[in-house]
């Protein structure tokens, strides 16, 4: 496909043009082949054993696992590179940017970015405080091929300010200083705001994100183009907006008489719910659901809330932006979803969770090549002309997952690859072995 030499060429770019700068934009492409074949782990020593078995480019084991935890791979140009790449990025003329975190746990007690982390979906059998890492990510929500998907586009470890404070956490000899959640998020979206200008920015977020802690910190960055879309809470007290009142001496009220909370609302707007019919978690589904704009305190400005009815039980949308219809605010949320199933892709299927590097830069550095092999894998399934068929098909999912993508991005890299000779000079450019090898993985 044109994209993948193309994305080759621009991160040559990015290295020195040495000899020893050369080599290393070489070993670059190769981890990042061997890492969207789906063949092996993605732990750094299968990944070397993958490019030499192959790709036929033998590398030493001291000078591999030394590149791997390099301090000179320009992160920040190759995902600038990434972004750009992206056909058309926006949905309905607006960026829409999921944001969660999530937790890796770990078992070596020196991993970077490991602490004691409480998990909110720990099992009956599992520790609600396990020894992890949590990592903040910002998501591209996007359809591609008829289904919503989720491309990683920036993150960021978090440190509690309890592990900060008792122990110094230092990279590349400088000490981590505590930032919230939200103006780790802040700041990640401020650097996508430099290549995605002058567009407006719809954060869709869960509950837990959902306030003005997230929202007055990017309107302070983007102004009014900022907005979010996240769940309110049950007991969120909702206002009427207020009325003129010319003549009345004083400042103008911001919040007129209290309506009451979401849930006493759910019960008051039930009976004028009305039935849409919306393409929610990948096919058409009937939605009885009603719209109501109000006042919320903990936003200080004017909001949608869509109140979202289940056989047993409601769900309250509530979103900034008021010029979203009904229609977008439920679809747009129910993409929210994706960024989980975006996780599960990093972490078990790209593997990034099975990694054994403890280093800063080595940890840091293997979860941008995870993370940067998943975007190239939805940017090459955008550049499809259809999308690859579901391997395993049942009655109820029918569309594609993202290991079919994968897959049929193996048969490619095992044709022509990035189209560009990443061997060593005076070797063979590619391994015979490896066209055999995706035969068998197709």
């Amino acid at each position: 496909m044109p994209i993948l030499p193309a994305l080759a060429t621009q991160f040559q770019s990015l290295f020195p043009a040495t000899d020893h700068g050369q080599e290393r934009w070489r070993w670059f492409m190769l981890t990042l082949q061997a890492i969207l074949v789906p063949i092996t782990a993605s732990r750094t020593s299968s990944l070397r054993r993958t490019i030499a078995t192959l790709f036929g480019v033998a590398i030493a084991q001291s000078r591999y696992y030394t590149f791997m935890a390099s301090v000179k791979l320009a992160w920040g140009p190759v995902w600038e590179i990434l972004w750009r790449a992206i056909p058309d990025p926006l949905t309905d003329g607006r960026l829409l940017l999921a944001v969660d975190d999530s937790i890796n746990p770990k078992t070596g007690r020196k991993v970077f970015a490991c602490q004691d982390t409480f998990d909110h979906a720990a099992k009956t059998n599992q520790s609600q405080y396990p020894w992890a890492q949590t990592i903040v990510t910002v998501g591209l929500l996007k359809i591609i091929h008829g289904r919503w998907c989720c491309l990683p586009l920036a993150f960021a470890f978090y440190f509690r300010y309890l592990t900060l404070h008792t122990r110094c956490v230092r990279v590349r000899g400088e000490p981590q200083v505590f930032q919230t959640k939200f103006d780790q998020v802040v700041t990640l979206i401020v650097r996508l705001g430099a290549v995605f200008t002058a567009v407006p920015v719809l954060v869709v977020c869960d509950s837990w994100f959902g306030n003005n802690g997230l929202l007055k910190p990017l309107r302070a960055q983007f102004g009014a183009r900022a907005h979010l879309l996240s769940r309110l809470r049950s007991n969120a007290a909702l206002y009427e907006l207020p009325t003129p009142t010319p003549g009345r001496p004083g400042r103008p009220r911001k919040y007129g008489v209290r309506a009451g909370t979401a849930a006493q609302l759910a019960t008051t707007l039930e009976a004028q719910a009305q039935r849409y019919t919306l393409h929610l978690y990948g096919r058409m589904r009937e939605v009885v659901a009603v719209e109501r704009q109000v006042m919320l305190k903990t936003l200080r400005c004017p909001v949608r809330v869509v109140w979202v009815f289940r056989r047993t039980q409601w769900v309250a949308l509530v979103t900034t932006d008021l010029t979203l219809s009904l229609a977008q605010i439920v679809e747009y949320y129910g993409a929210r979803w994706k960024i989980e199933a975006g996780f599960r892709e990093i972490k078990q299927e790209i593997g990034s969770a099975e990694t054994q590097t403890r280093t800063p830069e080595a940890v840091t550095n293997h979860l941008n090549f995870c993370m940067a092999a998943t975007a190239i894998t939805w940017i090459y399934g955008e550049q499809l002309a259809k999308a690859p068929p579901r391997r395993y098909a049942t009655t109820k999912r029918t569309e594609y997952a993202f290991a079919d993508l994968r897959r049929r991005l193996a048969q490619d890299l095992g044709g022509e690859g990035f189209g560009i000779d990443c061997a060593d000079p005076g070797k063979p450019p590619q391994n015979p072995l490896l066209a055999a090898v995706m035969a068998l993985v197709a």
